[in-house]
């Protein structure tokens, strides 16, 4: 099925399966699930801000890192800029953190508190390279906007 069809039926499940008011590991949980159902990437989850560095959240995928500093990798860039990163070709990044030997292009969508502070990534890794284009930051920028609202209470 085309990526983008698969966005629009992520973006409107997302909407009914994840609840306002609910604990966040929860929603963070179904998530994932909800992307990796539909994409079927190599690893989709996410880590959350906590003081100075990343912590591993729920994840759909192999094993992962459990924490990155702020600004360190790909993820930890991300949440320092306060913006979508597309990643080409993962070993080419400088500072890449190889959590897995197979990611060659990755994605990572901050999402965000009514403050406009950070609370967490979307970090999304393909074991191909260049996989991930223009409408993949668009649609994934969407989900985390309506993740953004269905996690701030």
């Amino acid at each position: 099925m085309d990526r983008k069809i698969e966005y629009e039926l992520i973006l409107a499940e997302s909407e009914a399966l994840l609840e306002e008011g609910l604990e966040m590991v929860s929603n963070l949980s179904n998530a994932a699930a909800l992307l990796q159902q539909h994409l079927n990437f190599h690893w989709t989850g996410f880590y959350l801000v906590s003081g100075n560095e990343l912590v591993l959240g729920p994840f759909q995928g192999p094993v992962a890192c459990t924490k990155i500093a702020k600004g360190k990798g790909v993820c930890g860039s991300a949440w320092e800029l306060k913006k979508t990163l597309v990643v080409a070709d993962v070993h080419n990044f400088p500072g890449h953190i190889a959590c897995s030997p197979l990611s060659r292009s990755e994605i990572v969508v901050p999402f965000y508190n009514n403050s406009g502070e950070v609370l967490g990534v979307l970090d999304i890794d393909s074991h191909l390279l260049d996989d991930f284009g223009d409408s993949d930051q668009e649609y994934l920028e969407k989900f985390c906007e309506i993740l953004s609202r269905k996690l701030v209470k």
